[in-house]
């Protein structure tokens, strides 16, 4: 088992993010406040570097490698949100980076990581293993993989939006009671838990996951770590890992309240609602945490609820359909 960050680890991850990373804006909108019955506040990761939290990790990471130890630069592997992070971090560092990408990812996803620098090689989510082709090519190439997860500096970078979410919510007076994160391999869920415990032992903690790919909701009541029956078939795209990372599900197990599952049509709603409410771009994957609040599956009812909108990267003709729908 691998050590997990610190709570200390997570300030050093903030230090060395301050230079390249957005302070993104906790907001908030009264027509949400009404329909949840008490103060919401959004995370709006969206409008992060690359469109999303990734960015965080990923340099946290990348900016602490040894570039005579990875003559070949970095490889990961990414549905899009990771490989954009990891593409735009390594350019800033001066390495290489190779994404190995769903070939059904979202186009704009690819276009925009090639746009960042990284070289794309692409598999078959349903039938190929991305993590033994990443791990090849990083033996064939000399690089360093970065996990999109399952990293101890990852998840100290992604405990970032944690900390300064809380540190938010302090300055305008609030303490929240409640907060709901979307989640895939789970660290991002990971890195926040442990700066939201730090800063407010009191407050609960909710992972929020698509129907059909709850293996974390699922894996926190069985105690142990479950796998989906597929592949894919969600729109959110970008929380479909098979099972929850080793480390983020140790970090989580003890610190998470639960899981809560949307639908599809839930995170079309979440995502018209975002646009029409908040004039606010976000993806399938970055609004499930919002769904939740809309859809009514947390007590939000004279509570303060922190929910975080983890990415904006969806193509134009997604969006654009699920805006007319």
């Amino acid at each position: 088992m691998p050590t997990a960050p610190t709570y200390a680890d997570i300030l050093a991850a903030r230090e060395r993010l301050r230079p390249h990373a957005v302070l993104t804006p906790l907001i908030s909108h009264p027509t949400l406040d009404a329909h949840a019955g008490g103060r919401v506040l959004l995370k709006a990761e969206s409008l992060q570097r690359v469109g999303a939290f990734k960015f965080r990790g990923a340099y946290n990471a990348i900016s602490q490698i040894d570039p005579e130890a990875a003559p070949g630069g970095v490889v990961a592997c990414s549905s899009g949100n990771h490989a954009q992070g990891v593409a735009a971090a390594a350019t800033l560092c001066g390495l290489k980076s190779l994404i190995v990408m769903p070939a059904d990812a979202p186009a704009l996803k690819i276009a925009r990581t090639k746009a960042f620098g990284a070289e794309v090689v692409l598999y078959d989510r349903v039938t190929g293993d991305r993590d033994a082709i990443a791990h090849a090519l990083c033996e064939e190439r000399g690089a360093a993989f970065v996990h999109p997860f399952d990293d101890a500096r990852v998840i100290a970078g992604q405990g970032t939006v944690g900390l300064e979410a809380m540190e938010q919510a302090r300055h305008l007076g609030f303490v929240p009671n409640i907060v709901a994160i979307g989640c895939s391999g789970g660290g991002l869920i990971a890195g926040c838990s442990i700066a939201i415990e730090q800063a407010s032992p009191a407050t609960e903690i909710y992972a929020v996951e698509p129907q059909g790919f709850d293996d974390l909701a699922r894996s926190l009541a069985s105690g142990v770590r479950e796998r989906n029956d597929k592949a894919s078939g969600s729109i959110c795209d970008a929380l479909l890992a098979p099972t929850p990372g080793v480390l983020p599900f140790e970090i989580g197990r003890t610190r998470l309240q639960g899981g809560i599952v949307v639908s599809d049509d839930e995170v079309r709603a979440a995502m018209r609602f975002a646009f029409h409410e908040l004039k606010l771009v976000v993806e399938p994957g970055g609004a499930v945490s919002l769904a939740a609040i809309l859809a009514g599956k947390l007590e939000t009812r004279n509570a303060i609820t922190v929910a975080v909108l983890t990415g904006g990267n969806v193509d134009p003709e997604t969006f654009a359909g699920i805006l007319k729908s």
